[in-house]
């Protein structure tokens, strides 16, 4: 990680906790059509995974999968956005970041990005956002960083992705790009924080590190 060039990050779970936001709104979907609550094992897939393959997961039939689709468009995940909590070191991170870094998102969402980025007056933050709708295939697939590495026209091992769950572990190998997990010590990792203040300690670290190699 000696020359890092382009930071990116996942949304949910990373940049925010969306714990109580997801719940709530996947809660709603389900008890419309007479369904309980979600379960520990549905949260954690439904948390991971884009709309499309949730409403896959919790519906098995086919028709009331559809009648889902048609409510949660009608309902929207805007109203729910506000329950997002975003994380206390993120904006001064970013900050800090950003004039020797390129920064980037590479999210499961899919057009709740941009509002979700609008809310808590993160616009500008970042470089490039990449989501679900943006490539052919989703995580776990690498695509969402293999079109970051494109964009900025860099190596994978001048890129690090900080995420925390299996999907961002798989991805991130499949890429073949750094990964920092986030609060899941579980991850097969490069490092684990469970701050994002320590991600400008690692950086810095290795930046000291490349600076005391190349005066040998």
């Amino acid at each position: 990680m000696n020359d890092i060039q382009v930071i990116a990050f996942d949304c949910d779970g990373v940049l925010f906790d969306t714990k109580k936001a997801n719940m709530t709104f996947y809660n709603q979907i389900l008890n419309q059509f007479g369904m309980p609550d979600l379960t520990s094992k549905q949260f954690a897939y439904v948390h991971m995974h884009t709309i499309d393959a949730s409403l896959r997961y919790l519906f098995d039939d086919e028709s009331l999968r559809k009648s889902a689709h048609a409510y949660r468009k009608k309902i929207g995940y805007f109203p729910f956005i506000k329950l997002m909590k975003i994380e206390p070191d993120l904006k001064p991170l970013l900050k800090k970041l950003k004039p020797k870094y390129k920064i980037a998102i590479a999210t499961n969402r899919t057009n709740t990005i941009g509002s979700v980025l609008a809310e808590h007056n993160l616009e500008g933050y970042f470089d490039l956002v990449v989501s679900a709708r943006d490539v052919a295939h989703p995580k776990p697939h690498p695509d969402l960083l293999m079109k970051i590495l494109t964009h900025f026209e860099i190596e994978p091992f001048q890129a690090v992705y900080i995420g925390d769950s299996e999907l961002d572990e798989t991805a991130s190998k499949a890429a073949g790009v750094f990964l920092i997990a986030y609060n899941n010590p579980h991850l097969s990792a490069d490092y684990h924080i469970q701050s994002l203040k320590e991600l400008e300690v690692i950086l810095k670290n290795k930046t000291d590190d490349q600076q005391k190699n190349g005066s040998k």
